[in-house]
């Protein structure tokens, strides 16, 4: 089986251009590949995840990758898939995160010897000529087509900026520049990119024309896994500073039973026959698919030693144990009143509840909150420092968030 098979059996192809070409130019370690990456917060996160093992995998049958950090689209932001225009972010905070996003990919990929190529589209886009570029893409593109692109039809009616309908000419010249300058001959992308991705090919074909055609074939990867990254308390960050491995051990340690086979084929490394075997198992042993799941990309993204340290705590809060790898909640001296904090500010403080009203209603209604295992019901209990500041209290909403409270 080649690589490109593999893709397939993992369900991580959903629509190609050629498929015949894309095979050939995978399986035979000739792909020139990119995806790109908007560095629009400081931690690469869930939704990114999927893409980062994709070059992985490519990268090990002897393909070669190109991260394309857009530190020049980001500026503008993409509409794709958003309901409202992106924040505007400096320049400075831009760099920032790309500089963040280099340390996380670099877990991922080898981009020693010039195995592969990190390269950010700020180094032509910010040196452009608007009317340059107007002479240089602009004849290429029609409107009609462009609005009739499903990325700009779900942002009609609430309003689509100006900036924003730049981005596709942005994204087409990113191919076309890649293309030229370090032989890029495929490109990589969700399925919300599809109409961006086909303009680069389009635009390149029309300028180069000969073989560019033939060089330059779309693959469009399932993006399932891109939409895993969110839960009720906000993003799963492959930074252990903004989502502990813990946290992120426990995220996919509770993905729901019919999910978890699906995010084993996408996301792990795990050979595909034992995969195929786990197909058979149901009910208790979906539990132990769920701790293999956890396991491996808790290995992948944070290694192997983190990876141990929160299974063991995750197995030991399940049995009532020591959970030392469990996040803590850091309180200061002047969160107490006369050496007393409420269950109501302490759910605030944990992040389990967005306003004390909120946290109300977990105690009252919800049922949801437990400090070490005894269920809370009374919203005016109070906790001690004294008993606090031993370290071991842990407070808990429902089966999945648990914090450790120090002082």
């Amino acid at each position: 089986m080649g690589i490109y098979e593999e893709l397939q059996a993992r369900g991580l192809i959903a629509q190609v251009t050629d498929e015949a070409r894309v095979r050939e130019l995978v399986n035979t370690g000739k792909a020139v590949f990119y995806i790109g990456f908007d560095p629009t917060a400081d931690s690469l996160h869930v939704g990114h995840f999927m893409a980062l093992c994709l070059m992985k995998r490519l990268q090990m049958a002897g393909n070669k990758p190109i991260a394309l950090l857009g530190g020049g689209t980001g500026l503008i932001g993409d509409p794709s898939g958003k309901t409202d225009m992106r924040k505007m972010l400096t320049k400075e905070q831009i760099q920032h995160n790309i500089d963040c996003f280099k340390v996380q990919m670099s877990r991922f990929i080898d981009f020693s010897d010039g195995k592969a190529l990190m390269v950010n589209n700020a180094d032509w886009l910010t040196k452009l000529n608007y009317i340059e570029l107007l002479r240089e893409a602009g004849p290429h593109f029609t409107v009609n087509r462009m609005l009739a692109a499903e990325c700009y039809k779900q942002r009609w009616e609430k309003g689509l900026t100006f900036i924003e309908f730049n981005y596709m000419i942005m994204q087409a010249y990113d191919f076309y520049k890649l293309y030229t300058d370090y032989g890029c001959n495929l490109q990589f992308g969700g399925d919300d990119q599809w109409s961006n991705m086909l303009a680069g090919t389009e635009l390149i074909r029309r300028k180069i024309g000969g073989d560019a055609d033939a060089m330059t074939q779309v693959l469009l990867l399932n993006s399932a896994g891109q939409k895993m990254g969110k839960t009720v308390s906000g993003a799963v960050w492959l930074d252990p500073e903004k989502t502990s491995p813990y946290e992120f051990y426990q995220y996919w340690r509770n993905v729901d039973d019919a999910d978890v086979l699906r995010c084993i084929r996408l996301l792990t490394f795990l050979p595909l026959d034992e995969i195929d075997a786990m197909e058979k198992w149901e009910g208790s042993e979906l539990n132990k698919a769920k701790e293999i799941l956890a396991y491996e990309l808790t290995k992948l993204v944070h290694g192997e030693e983190e990876a141990e340290k929160a299974q063991a705590a995750a197995k030991a809060l399940f049995n009532g144990g020591p959970a030392a790898e469990i996040p803590t909640l850091l309180l200061k001296d002047d969160d107490f009143e006369n050496d007393e904090i409420g269950i109501i500010p302490l759910l605030v403080k944990a992040g389990f509840a967005l306003s004390n009203g909120d946290a109300r209603r977990a105690i009252t209604k919800d049922g949801s909150i437990k400090v070490d295992g005894r269920k809370i019901t009374d919203p005016f209990e109070k906790f001690n420092k004294s008993v606090l500041a031993k370290g071991e209290v842990i407070l808990s909403k429902g089966k999945k968030n648990h914090k450790k409270i120090q002082l």
